[in-house]
């Protein structure tokens, strides 16, 4: 592992102080050893000359469907409930080995790019381990897992499981690929939400969660309609029916909890559960506006996520920062989601949620190497003088922005340039894939 020596950078720290500095950074077998200033190289460091940049933690995303990435397009302005079973559970049953790797490759290309170090991703049934192998070339941070899905009158017998089956394969995914090169790679057990997962199911999931100390991930409280149904089904909300099961702690990652009532919220206060708020696709979907600032006033974890490329269309954490902050300001006041909280969810809140607040999220001495390098010299950044550097990246910068990409220390994007996937390779196969997948579909 090489190490490195990053010099001269403005470096936004997301230390508990939130301090911004100027100076160097060291980065020996994949950690931060030093930050301070005139750093001299030693002997075979890489040196990273960040004159005039903007150094940050890399953006932690904890809601991310890298199996959909290649149904980009193939969603457009549709509800939740429609867009699933008219298009993505179609789409994701006709999926093969190939076809999955290479969505993954084109995902996690497009997340490099634009900052994304980690993710927590949610695949779809079958042919998870070819995800996995994306993950592992490509050099991201990742908790992912297989969804799990054994219950649903409408959805496509190539999705519709067995409950022993969908709890055997993701516990050998998981025995597989958890903790894979030094843990950049985790597992998260995947139900996929309430309406498609038996009581038998969630219960066992909860009892491997405890036993193998993984996180949950699921959506919930995400459409309205989808309450109804939980309701009809259970006599009790989302929130309410998985803390009755016993899911709600601080392992479950929550996606959406756009439609919770007041006990709802107290129980994932209470609980120490973790809300992955996606402004983008919430919006696109038409499923509401969450209440993040009553959430983060409650003490609430929350953080960002783009969720997938078809009910967003990108993957790209700038658009959602963004968007987190202005969709909240008519409803709730211009000071009700600031740059600085909307920066925090989306790096050291991130990376509480998945269990590494101590490793990533922030550019501290002996934490992971998780940075990126932003050029803010352009018109859209500038005047840089006495403006608050946070409030250039929320609400001026864009992916264009992001130079270089460094995840343990590892460069994976430098100067634009990926250093871990070939770009030509996964474009061309990415259309042949989906070419493929239509043909499987009666998908227009």
């Amino acid at each position: 592992m090489s190490n490195l020596l990053i010099k001269n950078a403005q470096i936004v720290t997301m230390n508990a102080n939130e301090d911004i500095i100027n100076g160097d950074i060291r980065v020996v077998n994949g950690r931060i050893t030093e930050i301070s200033s005139d750093l001299e190289p030693a002997t075979g460091e890489k040196v990273l000359d960040a004159t005039n940049r903007t150094v940050i933690p890399g953006f932690v995303q904890t809601h991310i469907h890298l199996c959909q990435t290649l149904f980009r397009g193939k969603g457009d302005d549709l509800e939740l409930l429609d867009w699933l079973k008219k298009r993505i559970w179609p789409l994701e049953a006709s999926h093969d080995e190939e076809s999955i790797y290479y969505s993954a490759m084109l995902g996690i290309g497009e997340l490099l790019q634009s900052g994304t170090t980690t993710i927590v991703d949610m695949e779809t049934v079958h042919h998870t381990d070819f995800a996995f192998q994306a993950i592992a070339q490509s050099g991201i941070r990742a908790l992912s897992g297989k969804v799990m899905m054994d219950k649903g009158a409408e959805v496509p017998l190539a999705l519709q499981e067995k409950t022993a089956d969908s709890i055997r394969q993701s516990v050998e995914l998981l025995e597989k690929w958890n903790g894979y090169d030094n843990g950049r790679i985790q597992y998260a057990f995947s139900p996929r939400f309430v309406i498609s997962c038996t009581e038998t199911l969630l219960r066992e999931v909860q009892k491997l969660s405890e036993h193998y100390q993984v996180k949950v991930h699921t959506h919930a409280s995400e459409n309205q309609g989808e309450i109804q149904i939980v309701q009809a089904e259970t006599g009790m909300r989302n929130v309410v029916y998985l803390d009755h099961l016993g899911l709600a702690n601080d392992r479950l990652i929550l996606a959406h909890c756009i439609w919770l009532d007041d006990e709802e919220k107290r129980i994932i206060r209470d609980k120490g559960v973790h809300v992955s708020h996606c402004p983008g696709s919430n919006l696109k979907l038409a499923s509401g506006i969450a209440e993040t600032p009553h959430m983060l006033d409650l003490g609430i974890s929350v953080s960002l996520g783009a969720d997938g490329a078809p009910c967003n269309n990108n993957l790209d954490m700038f658009n959602e920062m963004r968007m987190a902050a202005l969709i909240q300001k008519p409803i709730h006041g211009p000071t009700s989601m600031g740059a600085r909280t909307v920066f925090k969810m989306a790096t050291i809140g991130g990376a509480k949620a998945v269990g590494m607040g101590d490793e990533i999220g922030s550019i501290e001495v002996g934490k992971k190497a998780d940075i990126v390098i932003l050029n803010l010299n352009n018109f859209h950044t500038y005047p840089s003088y006495d403006v608050d550097p946070i409030s250039r990246i929320v609400y001026s910068a864009t992916r264009a922005d992001v130079e270089t990409t460094i995840i343990d220390g590892k460069i994976v994007m430098e100067h634009g340039i990926m250093k871990t996937i070939d770009r030509s390779i996964i474009l061309r196969e990415a259309d042949q894939s989906i070419k493929r997948l239509l043909s499987k579909t009666n998908i227009q």
